[in-house]
């Protein structure tokens, strides 16, 4: 896998989000919504400064959800019976997502604010 051409490496990324897609519920659910967070920057077109927060937050939040997606796909395969240490791995990777998600949460009240009073 090392070494590959570009056009492979992407393509090997995009399979994985591809995959993630059809196997998690909370990275459609979080894709959905980041899209119905994009129409609403186009209607209310605010400062390009929150054009890139908004969409770093966005990113940083799909990019959690992968990463715990992909890190609890590893323990299942690895230790596929429950056992307490890995419950608490996968919880601790979940929390991970937990937090990104507050923080987006965040960002948008502090845009609401924002533009309501600006």
């Amino acid at each position: 896998m090392k070494n590959r051409p570009f056009h492979e490496r992407l393509i090997f990324a995009l399979n994985g989000i591809i995959a993630a897609w059809r196997r998690e519920s909370s990275f459609r659910t979080q894709t959905v919504l980041s899209a119905l967070v994009a129409v609403i920057l186009i209607l209310l077109q605010p400062a390009l400064v929150w054009w890139a927060l908004i969409g770093l937050t966005i990113f940083f939040v799909l990019t959690i959800e992968l990463l715990n997606s992909a890190f609890e796909a590893l323990v299942d395969h690895l230790h596929p019976d429950q056992h307490p240490e890995v419950r608490i791995i996968k919880d601790m990777a979940a929390g991970g997502v937990l937090v990104a998600s507050a923080g987006a949460l965040v960002v948008g009240f502090l845009f609401l604010v924002a533009m309501m009073w600006p």
